[in-house]
C-alpha cells in the first residue's frame, strides 16, 4: 500500500496555525541556526521562491534601512579603524534581523501560493471562533478581509497615485459563502503539538 500525503486533507485552520507558528519561530532564530535556515530556504522550491523573490525585491529598501540603522546605530566596537565605521554588534544585529525578514517574506509567499483564498478564510474563521464567546463578531471581520483581498487583487496600478481618487465607488449586493469544514481529532492533536513545540522552542 502506498500512502500519499495530501496537505488539503488537513483542516485549513491547522495549516494556518502551522504557518503562524513558523512566523513566530523565525523570530527566535539566531546565529548558526538562522544561517542554516536562510541557506535551506531555496529548498522550498521554485513555487515558493519565485513569489518570495518578488516580495524580497519590493522590500529591498526596508532591508537596506535595517542594515543602515542597526550597523551604524547600535553602539559597540568599530568594525574597522576610521571614521564612519559601523560596529561589530550593529552588523550582527543587522544581519540577524535581515535574515529573519527574508525568511518571513519567503514563508508569506509560500503560504499565499499554496493556500487558496477559500481555505484561508475558512481557517481564519475556525481559529477566531473562540472569540465569539466574548461577543466579537468574527464573521464580519472575515467578510471585510474577503473584500479587502478582493480589492487588492482587482486594484489597477496607475502611474499617478491621484488616479486612485478618480475610481468611482460601486455599491453592489452580493453573497459571500465561506466553507466551514469540521475539525477532526487529528487537527486538534496537530494544533496542540504545534503550540507545545512552539513553547519549547521559544522558551528553551
Amino acid at each position: 500500500m502506498i500512502w500519499k500525503w495530501n496537505c488539503r486533507a488537513i483542516h485549513p485552520a491547522t495549516r494556518l496555525a502551522a504557518w503562524l507558528a513558523v512566523l513566530v519561530a523565525v523570530q527566535s532564530l539566531d546565529g548558526a541556526v538562522l544561517l542554516a535556515a536562510c541557506l535551506a530556504a531555496p529548498l522550498s522550491g521554485r513555487r515558493a521562491m519565485r513569489p518570495g523573490g518578488r516580495l524580497i525585491w519590493r522590500a529591498r529598501w526596508l532591508l537596506v534601512s535595517l542594515l543602515l540603522v542597526f550597523a551604524w546605530g547600535v553602539p559597540g566596537e568599530p568594525l574597522w579603524i576610521g571614521g564612519l565605521a559601523p560596529t561589530r554588534e550593529g552588523v550582527g544585529e543587522a544581519l540577524k534581523h535581515s535574515g529573519r525578514l527574508l525568511l518571513v517574506l519567503i514563508a508569506v509567499a509560500a503560504f499565499l501560493e499554496t493556500m487558496p483564498l477559500a481555505d484561508l478564510l475558512a481557517g481564519a474563521r475556525a481559529l477566531l471562533a473562540p472569540l465569539r464567546r466574548l461577543g466579537v463578531d468574527t464573521d464580519r471581520g472575515i467578510v471585510r478581509l474577503t473584500l479587502a483581498l478582493r480589492y487588492v487583487e482587482t486594484l489597477p496600478r496607475p502611474r499617478d497615485w491621484k488616479a486612485l481618487l478618480e475610481i468611482p465607488e460601486t455599491v453592489a449586493c452580493e453573497t459571500i459563502e465561506i466553507d466551514h469544514p469540521p475539525m477532526r481529532w487529528i487537527d486538534g492533536c496537530l494544533v496542540a503539538g504545534l503550540l507545545a513545540a512552539l513553547a519549547l522552542f521559544c522558551f528553551r
